[in-house]
């Protein structure tokens, strides 16, 4: 049994953020041949739902880099290594003085998600705020409201890729702390910035799920630096065309371009679907 798990922004997403109708057709079939698959993203959960429309993944998703995972059977989370208020403290000054506004991501005792955050500082806080706005099961707050005993889940945030360096190595200095950035997916001159607890990544939380379903193979697909964990733990790992050059060195072999359904391409022959 092999488990196989995806990247979603330039990996199994098209330049739109989105499935193609090919990849679509293909996850069908990757379904039909009862292959156990998944996703394995940094994207909050909420944040992957529209880009993963039009198809029912069936197992153990991973959101935020393995801290988060959803199980769309019994509609249910399971959280892994949460931040405190006390974790995080002494980084957000490094927010304002790049004047970057830190989204931090908590769970309430009910089980919802509130996100907290300062003062916004631009048009990418802004788009950001818009989109948490829109989700049903997601509240926003002044980061002043923010509890001692907040759970954490992760701090997210975008600005100029120099400001993103900055808080980066600012958090560095803090063990328990880990950054992951990217840059491309809603600006081009726009870089990404998630922050969550250093024991977890996608390889361990991989590594845990193939322990509890028997798998005895781990197979991974990914483009960015927050895979090499799961490439590092995989028995193989594909990098898509466009993935950056040290991914590419990483991985087993390098496969086609995101944006032209490279992964659903390399699964139709593989698994001859």
């Amino acid at each position: 049994m092999e488990l196989v798990a995806f990247d979603l922004d330039g990996t199994l997403l098209n330049r739109h953020q989105r499935l193609s109708d090919y990849t679509l057709d293909t996850l069908e079939r990757l379904k039909s041949a009862g292959i156990f698959y998944t996703v394995a993203t940094g994207r909050t959960h909420f944040a992957a739902m529209p880009c993963i429309e039009g198809h029912q993944f069936p197992n153990w998703q991973i959101f935020k880099n393995g801290v988060e995972w959803w199980d769309p059977q019994q509609n249910q989370y399971r959280h892994r290594n949460l931040l405190s208020q006390s974790h995080i403290s002494e980084l957000l000054p490094s927010f304002e003085e790049n004047e970057v506004t830190p989204f931090i991501f908590c769970l309430g005792e009910d089980g919802s998600h509130q996100v907290y955050h300062a003062p916004l500082s631009g048009h990418l806080s802004d788009h950001i705020a818009n989109e948490l706005g829109n989700h049903k099961n997601m509240s926003l707050h002044p980061l002043t409201e923010l509890t001692q005993n907040a759970k954490i889940t992760n701090i997210s945030a975008m600005g100029r890729p120099e400001l993103i360096d900055n808080i980066i190595k600012d958090s560095q200095e803090h063990s328990h702390l880990t950054a992951y950035s990217g840059g491309g997916i809603y600006h081009p001159d726009a870089f990404w910035l998630d922050i969550h607890h250093s024991n977890v990544c996608k390889g361990s939380a991989l590594m845990e799920l193939k322990e509890e379903i028997g798998a005895e193979t781990l197979v991974v697909f990914g483009d960015g630096d927050n895979d090499l964990s799961m490439f590092s733990a995989s028995d193989e790992a594909f990098a898509t065309d466009n993935a950056l050059r040290h991914v590419k060195e990483a991985a087993t072999d390098i496969i086609g371009h995101h944006d032209e359904d490279g992964v659903a391409r390399y699964l139709r022959k593989r698994y001859n679907l």
